[in-house]
């Protein structure tokens, strides 16, 4: 058995009801459930169909996230999340260097290094690099002024947790910001790297080892087997390359308004959801949420 999801932009809240009966009827599907009015839908197949890919590019035009997953073991023990571009709506070190003067060579190197076009240690140093000699109070003023919460992270965080999940959020970036990101939505616990700072300056040096795309790996595997659960019961989510290693692992693994390479290589994709999809994706009701 497995379960479609139907689920739209929540600003928006334009899901038809007959879009939704249509495909339900054309899918063999059985009684449709609103888990918010206009805005998610699912209902049960009894296998999965040969057309999902087409279907699902034809209702991106419509903007829409169809969905389908294997109905068993869908509500999750565990959320790992990434950080930037995904829990925040930034990149950090992008946000850092247009404060040093130097925001255009980096966002380049982010973007290429989230597609996975270079290598993400080295790019990481390069950047990081180029920081050298800004003021370490310049990470709060960034914390305050220029970093914006992705909607729906809250409710997703403390949502799961309510039904007994953990939360982990793993980033390539750096403690400064994962510490002040989990505290605020309400994770367990946040991984990162650290940036080097003398003299109330940074030195263009991060420590050692980088955490990168096996280090969300190894989260996802040592937190895992400190809670007791399998990896079948963690729902992931990112959207850049080194995210793909744990998006591969996890139970299910989610592209958030990901990078294209990523979106190829993930079978759950959302492009017009917010984070509150992965609740729906649970079968959570909008009732239901923590918010």
């Amino acid at each position: 058995m497995f379960i479609v999801t139907l689920l739209t932009t929540p600003t928006e809240r334009t899901l038809d009801a007959a879009l939704v009966e249509s495909l339900r009827n054309a899918w063999g599907g059985g009684d449709i459930r609103w888990l918010a009015i206009d805005e998610a839908a699912e209902f049960a197949i009894p296998q999965a169909p040969d057309n999902q890919w087409d279907v699902w590019a034809d209702l991106q035009q419509a903007c829409v996230d169809v969905l389908v997953q294997p109905a068993e073991n869908r509500r999750k023990k565990m959320l790992l999340a990434d950080m930037d571009s995904t829990m925040i709506r930034q990149e950090c070190i992008d946000e850092l260097a247009a404060e040093a003067g130097v925001g255009a060579r980096v966002a380049d190197i982010t973007a290429r290094a989230m597609n996975g076009e270079l290598d993400f240690e080295a790019a990481l140093i390069e950047r990081v690099g180029l920081l050298a000699d800004l003021p370490e109070t310049v990470i709060e003023q960034v914390l305050d002024q220029r970093i914006t919460y992705m909607p729906g992270g809250y409710e997703l965080v403390n949502t799961m947790k309510a039904h007994g999940a953990y939360a982990a959020l793993v980033s390539g970036g750096f403690t400064a910001f994962t510490s002040r990101v989990a505290a605020a939505l309400g994770f367990d616990e946040n991984r990162a790297n650290t940036l080097i700072a003398a003299n109330g300056k940074l030195t263009g040096e991060v420590a050692r080892p980088i955490l990168g795309k096996q280090a969300k790996v190894e989260a996802l595997i040592e937190i895992t087997a400190r809670l007791k659960i399998t990896e079948a019961g963690v729902i992931a989510v990112g959207d850049g390359a080194n995210d793909l290693g744990m998006l591969g692992r996890a139970g299910t693994g989610v592209a958030l308004h990901a990078k294209p390479s990523v979106q190829e290589r993930c079978d759950v994709r959302i492009n017009h959801g917010d984070l509150t999809a992965l609740l729906y994706l649970q079968g959570y009701g909008r009732d239901e949420f923590v918010t």
